[in-house]
């Protein structure tokens, strides 16, 4: 998984497992400085051991990060799932385009083609702004009629970050950062500071503040006595919104799983079911996942770009996980 790791197991608010491994290879560590000389990074940062507070980037974990702070839009009536974006932002209304949802919007079921990630990612970042990234989702054709189709991809969830931007003034950091990360005690965790915010892909976190913000997962309502998200926030996240769908694109490590929002379906529901676990991989490797059932939350964090067999690693270890604890 990339000669470095870390693995945190949360079990009755406590932490019961915490294991970092770290065995980078000569040829790791010689990629890693090459890595860190193009990017003009430090390379000590870049080959360093890891452990539960490293910060790295995240990826795609942090999609569940972006669709617990829109749900909090939800939680206080300033916004519905079956609000359509048009309303928000009149631009797609012009390019008909305002009729998707915002449940659509966190399910990859807006039908818009995109982009590869990767690509529009880089897209994004040479935005100056959210309302030049819009004008930049807004161009792309249409895959089929939102709700119908399920499209892992970047926009869905930068688009629903435009629109909590429009309803409260403040710029997504700041929001994340008053409304998730200070109420979970998540010190470390911030998009960064590209000029426009990543909501899909761009957060930076520690394994010990993820597992925070997993515990409030699994807690459903609160975070040490604050509340965060409410019951019906958490169900209504959990809950498969694609079974059935076509599926245009999913990253082959999550091929056997459907999709809620901004978190895929582990159990085998029905749509509009909940499952009792859901997880939020990302592209670098880590894996942050909860089981309801089985009350734990875990959080491997690890940087590694190959993902071929990835999911069958991620499977294989929660069965590993599961096991022990039902032990």
């Amino acid at each position: 998984m990339g000669g470095r790791s870390t693995l945190l197991i949360l079990k009755g608010g406590k932490i019961i497992y915490s294991n970092s491994v770290n065995e980078l290879s000569r040829k790791q560590q010689f990629v890693g400085k090459i890595i860190a000389k193009r990017k003009g990074l430090d390379e000590s940062g870049i080959t360093k051991d890891f452990g539960p507070e490293s910060k790295i980037a995240i990826a795609s974990c942090s999609k569940w990060l972006s669709a617990a702070l829109i749900m909090t839009f939800i939680d206080d009536g300033s916004l519905k799932l079956n609000d359509t974006i048009g309303k928000f932002l009149p631009i797609f209304s012009k390019n008909g385009k305002g009729g998707i949802m915002i449940a659509e919007c966190l399910s990859h079921t807006i039908g818009i083609n995109s982009e590869d990630l990767k690509e529009s990612m880089r897209s994004f970042k040479t935005a100056a702004n959210m309302d030049e990234a819009m004008d930049e989702i807004v161009q792309l054709p249409l895959d089929s009629k939102p709700g119908e189709s399920f499209r892992y991809s970047n926009i869905g969830l930068q688009t629903a970050a435009a629109v909590i931007e429009k309803i409260s003034g403040e710029d997504f950091r700041t929001l994340f950062a008053k409304r998730i990360a200070a109420k979970c005690e998540m010190k470390n965790t911030d998009f960064g500071n590209s000029p426009v915010p990543l909501p899909a892909g761009g957060a930076f976190s520690t394994p010990k503040d993820y597992l925070q913000f997993l515990e409030m997962i699994l807690n459903e309502v609160q975070y040490k006595g604050k509340k965060v998200l409410s019951k019906n926030a958490v169900i209504a996240m959990q809950t498969n919104f694609t079974k059935g769908k076509k599926i245009i694109y999913s990253p082959e490590e999550a091929v056997f799983w459907n999709y809620g929002f901004g978190e895929w379906i582990m159990s085998d529901v029905q749509q509009g079911e909940r499952s009792d676990a859901v997880l939020s991989p990302g592209l670098f490797g880590s894996f942050p996942w909860i089981d309801k059932k089985k009350k734990y939350a875990a959080v491997l964090f690890t940087f590694n770009i190959k993902s071929k067999g990835r999911g069958e690693k991620y499977k294989a270890l929660k069965n590993i996980i599961d096991t022990a604890i039902a032990n």
